[in-house]
């Protein structure tokens, strides 16, 4: 079988990690990984926090409701969905185009994207655009099939941690396949962890905490159950 769908089969949530260090070449392929994952307009919509000392990783794994994956992980990464970094992000492409000597339409081109997609995804103040491109976008959609762009900024969130939950799913099977074990976690004190961490509400969303380590031999998986395929999948 593949490499890939080898690693992708064997992933489990392992709750129980035994001690190993992690190298920092590891630790950039894991990272690099996750960060090659896909994103809406090529945003990418996250953060990750690595915690790898003795200490923030107590700190942190408390803040987990003390998961016993969360305390005995070797590292653990929070994802973060950042809106805060869709300029910024947008800028660096940008700078790169042009150092890749892009065709100056290209690079245009680009820069009309990207301008058209910071009107669409603003939700102005108080989220008064909201109004605004809901009615906009409902009169387009009466004569042409539309999607419609994030209205609020909870919608924002949703678009963002669509994305960054693909660069989590990166994350998990590249350790995989580099021998590590993972277990995503979504139970945790969202509002403490995000002061720990200095985040800001208003631009940061906690989507999971993801423990990282290499299973105990202690540790025994329970059987894996998956619904069959023919009460998974519609084809049409």
């Amino acid at each position: 079988m593949n490499q890939t769908l080898d690693a992708i089969f064997q992933r489990r949530a392992v709750r129980v990690f035994e001690p190993v260090e992690i190298s920092e070449g590891l630790r950039e392929q894991i990272l690099n990984a996750a960060r090659h994952a896909p994103s809406s307009f090529n945003s990418q919509p996250y953060k990750f926090y690595w915690v790898r000392s003795a200490a923030e990783k107590v700190a942190v794994a408390k803040l987990c409701l003390g998961q016993k994956p969360a305390e005995t992980a070797s590292a653990l990464v929070v994802v973060v969905a950042d809106l805060g970094s869709l300029s910024v992000t947008a800028q660096g492409q940008l700078a790169w185009m042009r150092r890749s000597n892009f065709p100056e339409e290209k690079i245009r081109d680009y820069e009309r994207r990207a301008k058209i997609g910071r009107i669409l995804f603003m939700p102005g103040p108080f989220g008064m655009f909201a109004a605004i491109k809901r009615a906009l976008f409902w009169l387009l959609n009466l004569w042409k099939v539309l999607g419609m762009p994030p209205l609020s900024r909870q919608d924002l969130f949703k678009w963002a941690t669509k994305s960054t939950s693909l660069a989590c799913q990166n994350l998990m099977i590249a350790a995989e396949a580099l021998g590590m074990n993972t277990c995503p976690m979504e139970g945790f004190d969202g509002r403490r962890l995000s002061r720990y961490l200095g985040l800001c509400g208003r631009h940061h969303d906690i989507v999971m905490v993801i423990a990282i380590g290499k299973k105990s031999p202690a540790y025994s998986e329970p059987p894996q159950w998956r619904r069959p395929l023919d009460a998974t999948v519609t084809v049409l």
